[in-house]
């Protein structure tokens, strides 16, 4: 069973996929966000082409820990998406996942390649990742 991650963002939301023994994430892309509906139809579309039997949502706690006005809207967003989709809906904490993803890109890429990953989105696939990869190191390997 593969395992989707999400990073839901103001603009974009950030997408990972696991392989199929719940080992490794990797980047997928960044969905432009448009209304709620459309958002969810397409991360059903996901969750039927990746065969996903779960979804894992970055939930942006403060940093010590506390819930945020950020996180309370991540939350209605699981929740509601929870309703649209086949498959459960998890939150998990994702606090410096973003510094993560930029520290990959700093190790990885050129400062004019790491300015076009911020643009692109590229960079909420990569938080997305990171965020599914914690969730995924914390659980260990699924059952196929």
């Amino acid at each position: 069973m593969r395992i989707l991650g999400l990073d839901p963002g103001e603009r974009r939301v950030g997408v990972a996929v696991s392989d199929p023994t719940g080992t490794l994430a990797r980047p997928l892309h960044a969905l432009e966000r448009r209304s709620r509906e459309e958002d969810f139809d397409a991360i059903a579309d996901l969750v039927a082409q990746h065969d996903v039997g779960l979804v894992v949502v970055g939930r942006p706690l403060s940093l010590d820990g506390t819930e945020g006005p950020q996180a309370r809207r991540v939350d209605r967003y699981a929740s509601a998406l929870a309703a649209h989709l086949p498959v459960d809906v998890v939150s998990w904490d994702e606090r410096f996942s973003t510094v993560a993803a930029d520290e990959i890109l700093r190790q990885s890429r050129s400062e004019k390649e790491r300015r076009h990953a911020r643009t692109n989105g590229e960079i909420d696939a990569i938080a997305a990742a990171v965020i599914l990869q914690s969730y995924l190191d914390s659980v260990g390997p699924v059952e196929t």
